[in-house]
């Protein structure tokens, strides 16, 4: 359960790609900002990911994730090359396995091996062929088990990925785009994997050719071109597209803030972690993190790599829970009567970056990278004065 929005730069107020993402999970799981600097391996090398092992690579990039407590793998995030990635639990006629590589597993690898977003969905599509997507979801569920779609983004290009196990097809986003929790693909998309109109002919999801429909062949059942508005996937459409040329990463917030529709949600599964990200071509891009559940009742903090010298913890999987975390400090108070003081604290934040964008002509990258991070460091601070 989760929302996942993009605006290319044609449909940005500064003409820079915006991303964000909320990830609704249990609503006491645990979700980490983890940061894992660039690393060097030797050659046979092997991962242990959430599941499953796999041959490792000779380098992986630096990368800033938001962390299920539990797992190898992450809902959502960043690498140092500007690349982002969030995914969505779907179902899909084809069957589920068992055991593979979780679409969290796929996520994480795709920013730790791609400079762009181009070479993340083709480690993600290549991964995916080779090993599968399985297992558990949930640290306490294993039972709960799903496909997955994604979108994958970078201050140029973004795609949506969606998968039906083995199989996966590909549309390369043109403006403004959001994925929740259904494949919404429709026709034959920009990029498929060879033979999957042959195997959706042979298991009788179409009957040929010409009526292969991704989003209703491998759902089964037929799908509105426009969801409802008072679905989360029609809501945040509508957001995206009534919004083109006006959207910011403060407007994003803003959307993943919505709660008619609940794409921020609250309950049983709750959003657990929220993330933005402004994906500038030609200076630093800057992610925007919660790091706590709600963001109705969170600050984002602004983070800029290099991390180092930002607040964060180390990856995952974790034993137990700390109740130390400050993940866990705020799930236990939910400062909804502080809103407003969270709303000043961050417009400040985002009043104070933007002078700095505005700025940044005359300052050095170094200095624009050290203002950013006595930021984020204030805006931890601040969060933890909210709780006390």
């Amino acid at each position: 359960m989760c929302d996942t929005l993009l605006a290319l730069g044609n449909s940005t107020v500064d003409g820079n790609v915006i991303f964000g993402k909320n990830s609704d999970r249990p609503f006491d799981e645990v979700q980490l900002i983890v940061y894992v600097p660039r690393k060097k391996y030797e050659r046979g090398d092997v991962l242990k990911c959430t599941y499953i092992e796999i041959p490792q690579v000779i380098e992986t990039y630096s990368i800033l994730l938001s962390q299920p407590w539990w797992m190898w793998g992450a809902e959502m995030g960043a690498n140092e090359y500007g690349v982002v990635i969030g995914n969505e639990a779907t179902h899909t006629l084809e069957p589920i396995r068992n055991i593979g590589l979780l679409g969290m597993d796929l996520l994480r690898l795709g920013l730790e091996r791609g400079k762009t977003a181009r070479d993340a969905l083709d480690v993600i599509i290549d991964l995916l062929e080779i090993y599968g997507q399985g297992g558990g979801c949930a640290y306490n569920d294993p039972s709960w088990m799903y496909h997955n779609s994604f979108i994958i983004a970078d201050p140029n290009e973004a795609y949506v990925l969606e998968t039906a196990d083995e199989w996966w097809i590909v549309e390369k986003i043109k403006n403004v785009r959001s994925i929740s929790n259904s494949i919404s693909i429709r026709g034959k998309g920009d990029m498929r994997r060879e033979g999957i109109i042959d195997h959706a002919i042979k298991k009788r999801y179409c009957r040929g050719e010409n009526d292969f429909d991704f989003a209703t062949t491998f759902s089964g059942s037929l799908i509105s071109s426009m969801p409802s508005p008072y679905s989360r996937e029609g809501k945040a459409t509508l957001l995206l597209r009534e919004n083109i040329n006006k959207i910011s990463p403060k407007l994003m917030m803003d959307f993943l803030r919505e709660h008619q529709a609940g794409i921020c949600m609250h309950g049983g599964f709750e959003s657990t972690g929220s993330q933005v990200s402004h994906l500038r071509k030609k200076r630093n891009q800057i992610h925007w993190f919660t790091g706590t559940t709600l963001p109705c009742v969170s600050i984002y903090k602004p983070y800029v790599f290099p991390i180092e010298g930002q607040k964060y913890y180390n990856s995952g999987p974790y034993p137990t829970i700390n109740p130390d975390w400050f993940w866990c400090k705020h799930t236990s108070t939910k400062p909804i009567n502080r809103r407003l003081d969270l709303r000043n604290i961050e417009n400040s934040l985002i009043l104070r970056i933007n002078q700095l964008i505005s700025q940044e002509n005359k300052i050095s990258e170094k200095q624009f990278i050290e203002k950013i991070k006595m930021l984020n460091i204030e805006a931890w601070n601040k969060s933890y004065e909210i709780l006390n």
